[in-house]
């Protein structure tokens, strides 16, 4: 399975990026971690939404309604799970903040809409039996950010703690990072323009890879 960090594919060439990831590693499913802004892709993918996105196009996915019109329409994983490749696949959508965390989702406005808000943490904690988790924000003890602070989100921490994955998938930071949270594995994510990876589904063993060449 292709697993990929934040594409910002709005731009040109870390589109080419996104799209020749999928054509190296030529696998049936894809997983990605948000701040993906191309919502064409070649191969089902599955996805959170990150702070940078077309929240249209987010708002759409989480209506399931049909307003898209791409061929291969990504699936939006917003405290909600889906079966991938046999492994059972959740993920929470959106960033952190502080004064909007006790609203609801209808009271998130233009570019506030890349939030998620406590009730959708409430939900994504009550899910059961999930294999991977991805999320954009990071839980504590994974990275150290400038002059060493921890940029974790204590609400992802709460949902590890209630989910129990076996794996995490962070993005976000742009920079590749493990660790372990309680007996969870976690692992932050390059961007695409930096490389792709691929995930067993049987091992759960994930490979990173270099950027391929653009053709």
């Amino acid at each position: 399975m292709l697993v990929l960090g934040d594409a910002h594919a709005d731009d040109p060439d870390r589109r080419e990026s996104l799209r020749a990831a999928y054509r190296a590693a030529d696998e049936d499913a894809a997983l990605q971690v948000g701040d993906l802004l191309c919502y064409d892709l070649p191969a089902p993918t599955w996805f959170v939404a990150g702070n940078n996105e077309d929240f249209d196009v987010i708002d759409a996915l989480r209506r399931g309604d049909a307003t898209l019109s791409t061929a291969e329409r990504p699936h939006l994983l917003a405290s909600t799970a889906d079966e991938v490749a046999g492994l059972r696949v959740a993920g929470l959508s959106g960033n952190y903040a502080p004064t909007k965390y006790d609203n609801s989702r209808a009271e998130l406005t233009g570019g506030r809409r890349r939030h998620f808000v406590r009730s959708e943490v409430e939900r994504a904690k009550s899910l059961s039996d999930v294999d991977v988790f991805l999320c954009h924000e990071a839980p504590h003890g994974l990275l150290r950010v400038g002059g060493g602070r921890d940029p974790g989100c204590a609400a992802v921490d709460e949902i590890l703690r209630a989910v129990e994955p076996e794996l995490c998938l962070v993005g976000h930071h742009h920079r590749h990072a493990e660790a372990t949270f309680g007996d969870v594995r976690v692992v932050s994510l390059v961007p695409v323009w930096e490389g792709y990876y691929t995930l067993d589904a049987e091992t759960l063993e994930l490979d990173r890879h270099p950027v391929p060449d653009a053709v």
